[in-house]
């Protein structure tokens, strides 16, 4: 007797030393459905290491989850997708495989206040995290903020290089961009580092054609366009309706 348990003690202890703890915690219950369904100890070890794996991939989604800023209420089953136009729904459907990833591909989603496009880009963003792409969501002002700080202390180079670890970087309300020269050029620069390194997705309430009007400087403003729409790249361009532009039915 005290042998089994002193075998049940150094397994839960070897099995702590590995960093197994589902294993650890399910090892016994698992042991005897084992028996009662006669499974061979290759099914056994299938299931506790099954058993291991999916709740280290939970954890890791849900770290990914917590790291991405993303405000887990705004879902894509939380999204009323009737306010996309057909064109943009497909548009929606196409990214959520992340491909658009892999070919660090840009979106931009263009709406008035209160469209919905926020939200869009926020769902899209969980369901590419629970999918293993690492995403990161801020608003553009809180953007600014931490550049503008970390140019002041002389790390800018080391926040953009914390940003370059996500495969996708949504930004919100570009168009918060109109106050000063160092405002753009510090967002220029991370624009500039993330060419053909990695995704941005970009809502703005302002269409693609008036972003002269956030980008003033003409050294600064004429390269950002470009640089969103290379050659070899795709740059999807989604409009969002608010609920007040939905068309109307015909009686």
């Amino acid at each position: 007797m005290s042998r089994a348990v002193d075998v049940k003690a150094e397994l839960t202890q070897s099995l702590k030393y590995l960093h197994l703890p589902t294993i650890r915690q399910c090892y016994e219950e698992v042991a005897r459905q084992a028996e009662r369904e006669s499974l061979s100890y290759e099914r056994y070890l299938h299931e506790l290491v099954q058993r291991e794996c999916e709740d280290r991939q939970e954890n890791r989604i849900t770290k990914m989850l917590r790291k991405s800023q993303l405000p887990l209420e705004k879902s894509l089953e939380a999204f009323d997708s009737k306010r996309l136009p057909p064109k943009a729904a497909r548009q929606m459907r196409s990214l959520l495989d992340g491909s658009f990833l892999q070919r660090t591909d840009n979106i931009l989603v263009f709406g008035n206040p209160g469209s919905g496009k926020t939200h869009l880009l926020q769902a899209v963003g969980q369901e590419l995290v629970r999918r293993g792409h690492r995403m990161l969501f801020i608003t553009c002002e809180m953007l600014v903020q931490e550049l503008l700080i970390a140019k002041r202390d002389l790390k800018l180079s080391r926040l953009i290089k914390k940003y370059s670890r996500y495969e996708g970087m949504i930004i919100d309300d570009l168009g918060y961009i109109r106050q000063t020269r160092e405002e753009m050029e510090v967002v220029f620069t991370l624009l500039a580092e993330r060419y053909e390194r990695g995704s941005v997705l970009l809502t703005s309430n302002l269409p693609f054609s008036k972003w002269e009007g956030i980008f003033k400087d003409p050294m600064t403003g004429h390269p950002v366009p470009q640089r969103q729409h290379p050659r070899g790249q795709t740059t999807y361009r989604a409009g969002v309706r608010s609920p007040q532009e939905r068309p109307r039915r015909r009686s």
